[in-house]
């Protein structure tokens, strides 16, 4: 691993030379093909890209996507939940398949009807119905969800259709043929298997099922919980096995208040599940989003249904998402929107799939080996430590029950419900680290976080080529290949509404900016959450380094931060496992303790080369940082019974410095930016709660805290990324989850009201400098 972030890469691109030859030529018009062992996908463009034109004077070197002579193995299950079900070796190093097209399938790959068996009839509806007879009097609403089933004459023409749709909107869709095979061995463990992603848009499940459809593996029945007005589409979409809402339901969480859904679902996913139907589920960390479902397959195999259930995490990439197949509502005006956004041939992106190994989900929840502890509340965690510096309570697990609440499915036993919660943790784990990282995500990070204020395309380049190395140490695919040249381009040209491009005097080499409307930083940071993922104990490292150093200013270390100073292990880990408690589920191993990651946190830091170990003589104490060089040492305790009759203390077994104290390392600067998109919303939230007319509904609250974030943005002028609607989700939880509101559910509503306690200002205050303590300023 690199020891700098200025280290030598493998690829010498410092001799690039790009030129500006007119404003209106062509772009780019050779690019070098991948080695033919790996069967990869080259990007080559397939319409004009950009308004000013490149020519490249020399070849650069082909970006090959594995380190050495093999791409990383992704999808391995959890090896401490599911051993034996790692045992088996489905996902094994065999020899390389390559990787298949999926808009170059015709029809020739599709004539096998076992993907076509059709899992529940008529007749098995009907017993569901004499089952519960009170069930009749909501025909128009439950029983038509149950009458769901799969016509093997319209699957076949919608999936031709499909096929065509995606050749339009992608340049390519591609599929591990190695991971096909491994899902094709899993079906022969005679287990129903259940497809769990994380939703993104509305075509995620399609793209699922036609994967499997052109592979002659059996079509999953899809639980998408949309509402869909239309008579004629529901019809249709019911017949392709599609799940939906009830029609007089205006959301999930209406349908699942609703006394006889919830008995009536279950029953009917037994049903798919006992005649052998696979099951397609997308998971979200919203609240009672997802998790009933996963409770309900599970119901199936402690009711005898189905001995067994193999679960398969699949992570969709893409390069570049229509904006019209975000949304979860259907509509006639947003198929039309689709279409004039297909005929505009825009957004040609790539797509990349990836299918994890599948496991047995009996051997998870009834081994004993899977964790299913509750936790603690974030406020028992986290308060102590704000309010009165005392780190006693950090050392605990957060509990995440909201991911499947009380009011959902309340016939659920305690026991199941925690282990439903522990499998919803680990399938949104399981599903985001399976994604390949996409050359978007990688010129979008480097743009956000490193080159806010442009950057040449050489040095763009050059960064490129590091951060791809990087990524590919951390055991993580990426999902593109071809040259250096091809792969800029090919990001460039998808993201081109959202960039600025100039020329630079007097060699006229192109400059790069991301552009500073919100729209267009909201989108880039949409991208950057993949490489988040993949640096977040850097990011949380770098985060917990710049804590500290700002407490050594605070301490009197001066106006500007001491890069010299030499940091605790001990306060590194507290710090880190801070940090740690706030961040959402799916950022860190569901199956290892918070405590052991902070451990790994200061451990990466190291690693990647942000801070060096220094050896500290043991024979005297280190009694502050003005008696030892910066030294950043003290009790964690203000209770003045508990503090010894010195002021000094014994120092840490082992201590940190910078690696570069001179100047301040880029590497530092570039990780804390990673997470200061989320530290920034929870700022300006929280300052934004007294402008809120509490009590308010949450939907209410959600909205107008949106507003206030937007305009927030606004009167700063720069970093809009921090207002999405995703990220005021993600704060509004956390001030529940802090006791910052207090949620009201004995209404028909969920009311949020604002605790007495941090009305004060004081408290306010103290919660607002723990957030921007791990922002590097």
């Amino acid at each position: 691993m690199s020891q700098s972030y200025t280290r030598k890469s493998h690829f010498n691109c410092s001799r690039i030379s790009l030129m500006v030859e007119n404003l209106f030529g062509r772009i780019m018009n050779q690019v070098c093909e991948n080695p033919s062992s790996q069967r990869d996908v080259t990007l080559q463009p397939k319409r004009p890209a950009l308004s000013w034109g490149v020519k490249i004077k020399r070849k650069l070197k082909s970006v090959a996507p594995f380190l050495g002579r093999f791409r990383p193995l992704v999808g391995q299950c959890c090896h401490q939940c599911t051993p034996e079900s790692l045992g088996l070796k489905l996902l094994c190093n065999t020899p390389p398949l390559g990787f298949q097209n999926l808009t170059c399938v015709n029809e020739t790959h599709t004539g096998v009807k076992k993907a076509l068996v059709t899992a529940c009839s008529s007749d098995e509806t009907k017993a569901m119905e004499l089952e519960m007879p009170e069930v009749r009097g909501h025909l128009d609403t439950i029983l038509a969800v149950t009458q769901t089933f799969i016509s093997p004459s319209l699957l076949r023409l919608v999936n031709w259709l499909l096929l065509k749709i995606f050749d339009l909107m992608f340049c390519n869709v591609q599929i591990n043929l190695n991971q096909v095979a491994a899902l094709r061995r899993s079906t022969q463990l005679k287990a129903p298997l259940v497809y769990v992603c994380v939703r993104q848009s509305s075509i995620d499940h399609a793209l699922i099922c036609l994967t499997l459809f052109c592979h002659n593996l059996r079509v999953p029945y899809t639980i998408f919980p949309a509402h869909v007005r239309q008579t004629w589409l529901r019809s249709i979409l019911q017949r392709l096995g599609v799940v939906l809402l009830p029609e007089g339901s205006g959301s999930e969480r209406d349908a699942e208040m609703d006394s006889l859904y919830s008995p009536v679902m279950t029953s009917f996913i037994g049903e798919l599940l006992r005649g052998g139907a696979s099951l397609c589920v997308g998971i979200s960390t919203a609240e009672g989003h997802s998790g009933q479902w996963l409770a309900r397959v599970h119901q199936a195999i402690s009711d005898g249904l189905v001995p067994d259930v193999c679960i398969v995490p699949v992570g969709i990439s893409y390069d570049c998402l229509p904006c019209h197949v975000i949304r979860s509502q259907a509509s006639v005006m947003s198929a039309l929107g689709f279409a004039l956004s297909l005929l505009k041939g825009d957004h040609r992106g790539s797509v990349r799939i990836h299918f994890a190994q599948a496991f047995s989900l009996k051997e998870m929840c009834e081994s004993g080996k899977c964790r299913v502890d509750g936790g603690r509340p974030l406020q028992d965690l986290l308060m102590t430590a704000i309010v009165h510096n005392r780190m006693d309570s950090i050392f605990s697990q957060k509990d995440v029950s909201w991911l499947l609440p009380d009011a959902v499915m309340p016939e659920l036993p305690p026991a199941h419900r925690q282990q439903t919660i522990a499998l919803t943790l680990h399938l949104i784990y399981s599903s985001t680290t399976n994604m390949a990282v996409m050359s978007t995500s990688l010129v979008s990070c480097l743009l956000l976080h490193k080159h806010r204020k442009g950057v040449r395309v050489s040095m763009l380049c050059r960064d490129i080529c590091w951060l791809l190395e990087e990524v590919l140490f951390r055991n993580t695919d990426v999902g593109f290949g071809g040259s250096l040249v091809g792969l800029v381009h090919h990001a460039v040209s998808l993201l081109r509404p959202y960039l600025l491009l100039a020329a630079a005097p007097p060699t006229g080499e192109p400059i790069i900016a991301p552009r500073s409307d919100p729209d267009s930083l909201l989108i880039l940071s949409k991208q950057c959450d993949v490489i988040t993922r993949v640096f977040i104990h850097e990011a949380v490292g770098a985060c917990a380094v710049s804590a500290m150093l700002s407490e050594v200013v605070g301490c009197g270390g001066g106006e500007d931060l001491e890069f010299d100073a030499v940091l605790g292990q001990n306060e590194l880990t507290e710090k880190s496992l801070q940090l740690t408690h706030l961040l959402s589920p799916g950022y860190i191993p569901p199956c290892q303790n918070a405590h052991s990651f902070a451990l790994d946190v200061v451990d990466s830091m190291v690693r990647c080369g942000v801070l060096v170990m220094e050896e500290v003589q043991t024979d005297a104490p280190v009694c502050d940082f003005m008696k030892r060089h910066g030294v950043l040492s003290w009790t964690v305790s203000d209770n003045p019974d508990e503090s010894s009759d010195s002021d000094c203390e014994e120092p840490d077994i082992h201590t940190y410095k910078l690696s570069q104290p001179s100047q301040c390392p880029k590497l530092l600067f570039f990780l804390c930016s990673l997470l200061s998109v989320q530290l920034r919303a929870l700022c300006w939230a929280l300052e934004s709660l007294h402008y809120l007319p509490l009590p308010i509904t949450e939907k209410d609250c959600l909205s107008q805290l949106h507003t206030h974030l937007k305009n927030r943005a606004q009167l700063d002028g720069a970093r809009y990324e921090s207002s999405s609607i995703d990220l005021v989700k993600m704060a509004l939880r956390t001030f529940i989850d802090l006791g910052v509101l207090i949620e009201d559910r004995q209404r028909e509503d969920v009311y949020l009201d604002a605790n007495p306690l941090f009305s004060q200002g004081a408290y306010k205050e103290k919660l607002v400098l723990f957030f921007k303590q791990f922002m590097f300023n």
